[in-house]
């Protein structure tokens, strides 16, 4: 069979095991850019992420033996949750691997949705760590490893997002947006579209800080980055596959990046505005739509919303990322004269009264005529810093821009 056949098959599979999540006319987004936009709800889905679709899918087509004998994968997230559940569905012993790093909400999430069907293994401190210690047990116990992307049953149940789509009764669609992290919905969302609505033009998303396919298809073979940014961590990987790059570079029309700093202000807008809660890589295919307005206008966009398991420790993480983005929250390495009133001074001549202190840290006090001190600021406005450098130099307050010196920021914040 043809992919797009056995995405067809899958459908069948999954039927009575995911949900069939909405396509949703979105207002405010719809205003903002000018255009019909509509959002895949993917966040609703029965583990609150698409991946049940490729997991039950991939577990289901096991033989007997296979089955009996059990599975192994590794997963930080959304994948250990679709294949827990997979496995509590079809009574099969499941052992997942997780990072020692994983928060504690995510490792009950598993436990709750594989419940005595799953072990979780948690080995050590980076997902690679965990995949390489999953794969070596998958071998030398030869049991199967269900890949949470380079596969093609994977794929296949993940392409049926596609299928969904395509059977609501909506406008022509002229833009699909899709979240790419190792590229499995990516790969298949992009068949269906190619063999039912060759005419949209389909965008993958990536986090600014992990381009993996558009590397890929840059040099023409899934390279391996050397480093990302983990941040968007449902989309965050250092190659994509050989499965989903060989499918992706003929189907993708073009890669955007969005920077991680604009995906958390998109989280921040959707709770705010629509009261969802989506995890960063959620809010990626959203996110994008502020960097090709100009080509969407009058357009019908379809954005895949693909989770919603965002940890509720990292919301001042979120907060800080995004006002940074902005342009409204900024940190200072500044050099106070050693004497009464210097603060006081530094209140009244510098600042004005939109402007908020948000962090203060001295040191000591010592000999020296003057002494580093960390400030950071929060303005109302993204041009008002200028302002605040300007008086500051005025004042003869010398200062060091921590923005622009992340590596001496995360040190020190």
């Amino acid at each position: 069979m043809t992919l797009y056949e056995t995405i067809v098959k899958a459908q069948e599979n999954l039927a009575g095991v995911v949900v069939k999540t909405p396509l949703q006319f979105n207002m405010n987004l719809s205003e903002k850019y000018q255009a019909s936009v509509y959002l895949k709800r993917e966040d609703l889905q029965q583990v609150r992420s698409y991946k049940i679709r490729g997991a039950y899918n991939k577990i289901s087509h096991l033989n007997e033996v296979q089955k009996e004998n059990g599975i192994v994968c590794a997963s930080a997230g959304n994948h250990a949750q679709g294949v827990a559940y997979s496995c509590q569905l079809l009574q099969i012993q499941g052992k997942i691997y997780m990072p020692k790093t994983t928060p504690k909400q995510k490792i009950k999430q598993v436990q709750l949705f594989g419940k005595s069907f799953v072990d979780i293994v948690l080995i050590g401190d980076t997902f690679d760590d965990a995949f390489h210690a999953a794969k070596q047990f998958s071998n030398e116990n030869q049991l199967e490893f269900i890949h949470p992307f380079d596969d093609l049953e994977v794929i296949a149940g993940q392409g049926t997002v596609g299928l969904e789509i395509l059977s609501e009764k909506v406008p022509s669609i002229d833009y699909l947006l899709l979240p790419v992290g190792g590229g499995g919905l990516a790969a298949g969302v992009s068949t269906v579209f190619k063999r039912l609505s060759p005419n949209t033009k389909i965008f993958g998303i990536e986090p600014e800080g992990a381009p993996s396919m558009q590397h890929a298809i840059y040099q023409n073979y899934p390279i391996t980055l050397n480093s990302i940014n983990k941040f968007v961590d449902g989309a965050a990987v250092k190659q994509v596959g050989n499965e989903t790059f060989s499918i992706c570079k003929n189907t993708l029309d073009r890669m955007v990046l969005v920077p991680e700093g604009k995906v958390c202000s998109t989280i921040l807008q959707l709770y705010n505005e629509e009261a969802m809660v989506v995890e960063p890589a959620g809010a990626l295919a959203i996110a994008a739509l502020d960097f090709i307005q100009d080509e969407i206008k009058g357009k019908t966009v379809v954005c895949v919303v693909s989770g919603s398991n965002n940890d509720i420790e990292r919301t001042e993480e979120i907060k800080e990322r995004s006002l940074l983005y902005e342009g409204l929250k900024h940190y200072f390495m500044i050099q106070f004269p050693q004497r009464p009133g210097a603060l006081r001074e530094f209140v009244s001549d510098v600042l004005s009264e939109s402007d908020d202190i948000t962090y203060f840290q001295f040191i000591k006090k010592n000999n020296r005529d003057v002494g580093p001190v960390v400030v950071g600021l929060e303005v109302k406005n993204e041009e008002d810093i200028v302002f605040v450098k300007t008086k500051m130099q005025d004042k003869g307050f010398q200062f060091q821009y921590l923005n622009e010196k992340e590596p001496l920021l995360a040190l020190l914040i």
